[in-house]
């Protein structure tokens, strides 16, 4: 076979393939098989016609293109081998040449990964956030804590802001009821202004089985933007009361005995929830540098394309809450174009990301072992609420365990970024990120979402897996490592859990206990 690439743009090429007959020979043996299983001819059995009768009643060319269509996917993959290219989405084919018995050739025109250099790794330098964390802070989580563990209790009095009132709602326009903005039982701390304008200005002085009429312009649903009337009925007011912090709180909301002890332990703990921030931030902040540094064209289909699926997921998303594009925009006090450039924007940063993570894992000789595709496939499935053994079949079946690879692939080339860069915290202390990584497989924390998300299981550009394995070899390999690595058992699945949702977030720095059960502690509305 011979393969010629024709670059059609910095982003597209052609490529013209030339193929003896010989090499059709299989393909044409099997579609003989298949159309003689097909046909029904007297005289002869399914499958038994001989290829004579079949060229007589069915015709050669029929057979031939049958042949042709079933060989050109294998053999457009390996002419991408042999040139050396990364395709990106589906290539347009056109069958240029078919002399039988001699030769048969295409022509491929398909997008293709633009070239460009990855600077120097080494050279990059990152500032991310320091990881000390003062006693204001401290303060500031324990009085969330206090606020986890607070109580309501019933005032007998009108209510102000800061107490929680139990309410009914209740919308008409011009008279009459709004179906989908009506609502009982409601619990609402007043003066958070989180329902609808105009509501705590209504619940200010208004005491237990009292009702009142105001008006306001509804948010959402069928009649969004109308002009409303809203009848609020309060059902009880009640105040909220905050424990005291001392040894009895810390015991009662912790492991530890002493308030002198949560302190010091919350500090601690919140700190190395900083220091392992600062491997996402040196990530995000890594890529963020080589973006600035590095220019390339993108290829305008696959951009194009993408932009088309966001916003109709956009306007999908939008059609079930009752909402247009307009007053969307509107709604965050920017205008439809403006939306539209922001999703533009970011398709073109998240195919630049992947282009970049993608050449850094191919440079590198990055791979993946087994234990680490299972662990993020674990970790996948935590954030999804199912079993792990069920997503790895899932993928499986919907061959989607090649994306997860190349996701996997990409975290760590993020991962090798920060750990090549000098990074340095805020107040201009080295941080060694390489010390501190705990993620085999390299996953972003939280700190770098965004870039994750550009080379997430979702991936914009599609096909651009390793030339050299076949989309059939990847699939099969990574199906059974994804398999084979699952965690087994509860013990297992709890430790790659708890990998999965990470240990991010300061409000969960200390473990918190109530009704007898350890929990993480976090700062919802208090229990009434």
């Amino acid at each position: 076979m011979k393969t010629d690439v024709e670059e059609l743009s910095p982003t597209r090429v052609r490529l013209t393939v030339e193929v003896p007959f010989d090499e059709l020979k299989p393909n044409l043996d099997q579609a003989y098989r298949e159309v003689g299983r097909q046909v029904r001819i007297p005289g002869f059995r399914p499958g038994h016609v001989p290829r004579q009768v079949l060229d007589q009643r069915v015709g050669r060319g029929a057979v031939l293109e049958q042949a042709i269509n079933d060989a050109v996917p294998a053999l457009y993959t390996k002419a991408v081998r042999e040139a050396q290219v990364v395709a990106l989405g589906q290539p347009e084919v056109e069958i240029t040449k078919l002399e039988d018995g001699e030769q048969i050739a295409f022509t491929a025109e398909v997008d293709v990964r633009p070239k460009f250099e990855i600077p120097d790794l080494d050279g990059l330098h990152v500032v991310v956030e320091d990881a000390e964390v003062g006693p204001d802070e401290v303060e500031e989580y324990l009085g969330a804590l206090r606020e986890r563990f607070a109580s309501l209790r019933a005032a007998d009095r009108p209510a102000q802001a800061g107490d929680y009132v139990s309410i009914d709602l209740a919308a008409e326009v011009e008279g009459e009821p709004v179906d989908d903005a009506q609502a009982t039982g409601i619990s609402y701390e007043v003066g958070s202004g989180t329902i609808l304008d105009g509501l705590d200005d209504a619940l200010g002085g208004m005491a237990a089985d009292e009702s009142k009429t105001f008006q306001t312009e509804l948010a959402g649903g069928q009649h969004a933007g109308s002009l409303a009337d809203v009848k609020v009925t309060v059902r009880s007011v009640k105040v909220k009361d905050l424990p005291g912090l001392d040894d009895e709180f810390a015991q009662s909301a912790s492991e530890y005995n002493t308030v002198g002890e949560l302190r010091a332990n919350t500090r601690k703990q919140m700190e190395v929830m900083r220091r392992a921030g600062q491997v996402g931030q040196a990530r995000d902040r890594g890529i963020e540098a080589l973006l600035e540094q590095i220019d390339m064209p993108l290829p305008e289909s696959i951009i194009d394309h993408e932009i088309e699926h966001r916003q109709a997921s956009l306007a999908e998303e939008l059609e079930q809450a009752g909402l247009t594009m307009d007053s969307f925009a509107e709604s965050r006090g920017v205008t439809a174009a403006d939306l539209e450039k922001d999703i533009s924007d970011d398709v073109r940063r998240s195919v630049k990301v992947q282009f970049i993570l993608d050449q850094i894992a191919e440079q590198e000789e990055l791979g993946i072992e087994q234990e680490e595709l299972g662990q993020y496939v674990a970790q996948l499935a935590y954030q999804q609420g199912i079993a792990p053994e069920v997503l790895a079949r899932q993928l499986t079946t919907q061959g989607q365990l090649g994306a997860v690879v190349g996701e996997v692939l990409r975290s760590k080339a993020a991962a090798l970024i920060a750990e090549r860069a000098t990074v340095t915290d805020s107040s201009g202390r080295k941080v060694d990120i390489a010390g501190q990584k705990t993620d085999e497989t390299g996953v972003p924390s939280d700190e770098a979402d965004d870039n994750a998300d550009s080379a997430g299981a979702d991936s914009v550009v599609s096909g651009s897996a390793d030339p050299d394995t076949g989309p059939d070899d990847e699939g099969s390999a990574a199906a059974q490592a994804a398999a084979a690595a699952v965690p087994k058992g509860r013990a297992a699945r709890r430790e790659a859990a708890k990998a999965a949702a990470g240990k991010g977030e300061e409000k969960s720095a200390v473990k918190a206990k109530r009704k007898g059960a350890d929990q993480e502690a976090e700062t919802p509305a208090p229990a009434e």
